[in-house]
């Protein structure tokens, strides 16, 4: 069993697939880790007098995302939310190395549309790629 499970949420649809495959992996000594990036790219990009307004929006829905998530969890296993400025995949890792996590959960792709875009690429397949870890993705519809 892990003892450290991670699943990183942008709040989407997706992230509860993810946190499904979690807990199946979660035995009694598990702890989930929820963790929201606020992409700074984001809002370093937005105009200075509307920068404000944008990184309260994004904290407010990493906020929410996180919240959800360990409703989720409520019950079936001890859960950690946390929440990041940064690069996503980064930040992720980061994480991961900080807290010991045995392994990442996350959903093939995450918003859709225009949030995508402004992911800059796809944060799953970046963690993949640089990961210590074994990296479950759970296929996303």
């Amino acid at each position: 069993m892990y003892e450290h499970i991670l699943v990183p949420t942008d709040g989407s649809e997706g992230t509860m697939q993810a946190i499904e495959h979690a807990l199946e992996l979660a035995g009694a000594e598990s702890t989930i880790h929820v963790l929201s990036v606020v992409d700074q790219r984001v809002y370093l990009a937005a105009g200075g007098d509307q920068q404000d307004a944008v990184i309260q929006s994004l904290r407010d829905d990493a906020v929410e995302a996180v919240e959800i998530c360990a409703e989720k969890c409520e019950g079936k296993a001890p859960t950690k939310t946390a929440i990041r400025d940064g690069v996503p995949h980064r930040v992720i890792l980061d994480y991961a190395d900080e807290h010991g996590v045995d392994v990442v959960v996350m959903g093939t792709h995450g918003r859709t549309g225009r949030d995508k875009l402004t992911s800059l690429g796809s944060v799953t397949e970046r963690v993949i790629e640089n990961a210590k870890r074994p990296v479950l993705v759970v296929h996303i519809d």
